[in-house]
């Protein structure tokens, strides 16, 4: 009886998992994946990759990729323009700089 129990269990740990037909594996997104796929999705106005790129992360860790992807970027183009940060954030929500 015993080594019944045994062999089955056996079976159970070398079993491999197997997916319904027609799901995809769903691999863990980080929050920068999250960032990125939500503000592309954004800048081209799309609504159902805007919402799926939501759903990857919690909507905090979503916030705080979204600030991190900003502050890079305004670096990047202050950088690039060889201008302070604050002119070229002020520049692109078309302020006056300060």
């Amino acid at each position: 009886m015993f080594g019944q129990i045994r062999k089955y269990a056996a079976r159970l740990r070398t079993a491999t998992p197997t997916q319904p037909a027609g799901t995809r594996e769903r691999r863990a997104h980080n929050l920068f994946e999250a960032a990125a796929a939500y503000i592309v999705a954004r800048v081209e106005d799309d609504q159902e990759r805007i919402e799926e790129a939501a759903a990857w992360v919690s909507p905090e860790a979503l916030s705080f990729g979204v600030s991190e992807l900003a502050c890079r970027a305004v670096v990047a183009l202050a950088r690039e323009r060889s201008e302070s940060p604050a002119a070229v954030a002020h520049d692109l929500l078309g302020l006056p700089t300060g």
